[in-house]
């Protein structure tokens, strides 16, 4: 029987469990965190300097199923700048980044300016402070996942991100985790994604 588990991936791991890379060598990854079964693997990835929601499987059918379909990922992000309305709408609608050298124009999303400020774990690396000028946060819901893409987003906007945390997958959501913390969610995976 496969398992599956939710990750709050902390910031400065990388989303995976070993690296052949030498470069890499030192480098923070999952494993460290928790004792996974053999064969466990990540469903996507985070970048670095991301946070957030992962599911990891063991199960690699499911883990294709959960790429190459449609499942919505949502974003907190803060920004350098307090956000305008016309910037959330661009981003709405799609924005030209750059991925791999080439122009791509984002599909069309779901994105909002947060009135609050979410709660999250304290960052490992500190976010700026905000005497050297305001920041805001907003929510941007993707059903791709091109590199860096949130960032290369907001940044396309004019709005620098500071700070990215995936708070959904899905009908999975990060529920209050703190860093670092690992949840199995085997009875939920195969109710929300294999009967879909």
């Amino acid at each position: 029987m496969h398992q599956h588990f939710k990750i709050y991936k902390p910031y400065g791991y990388l989303s995976q469990f070993i690296s052949n890379e030498q470069k890499r060598k030192n480098k923070k990854k999952l494993g460290e965190l928790y004792d996974f079964p053999p064969e466990t693997m990540s469903v996507g990835r985070l970048d670095e300097d991301s946070e957030g929601l992962l599911i990891l499987t063991t199960d690699g059918k499911m883990s294709h199923q959960i790429l190459s379909r449609s499942f919505e990922k949502e974003y907190y992000v803060q920004v350098d700048g307090i956000i305008s309305p016309e910037a959330i709408e661009k981003l709405q609608k799609g924005v030209e980044i750059s991925i791999h050298g080439k122009k791509y124009q984002t599909l069309p999303c779901k994105t909002k300016l947060l009135a609050e400020r979410p709660i999250f774990p304290e960052r490992a690396k500190k976010v700026r402070d905000e005497r050297h000028g305001p920041t805001s946060w907003a929510s941007i819901t993707l059903t791709e996942g091109k590199f860096r893409q949130v960032k290369k987003m907001t940044a396309a906007i004019g709005f620098p991100t500071l700070r990215l945390v995936r708070v959904r997958i899905g009908d999975i959501y990060i529920d209050g985790m703190q860093a670092g913390e690992v949840r199995e969610i085997t009875q939920e995976v195969d109710e929300k994604f294999y009967k879909r």
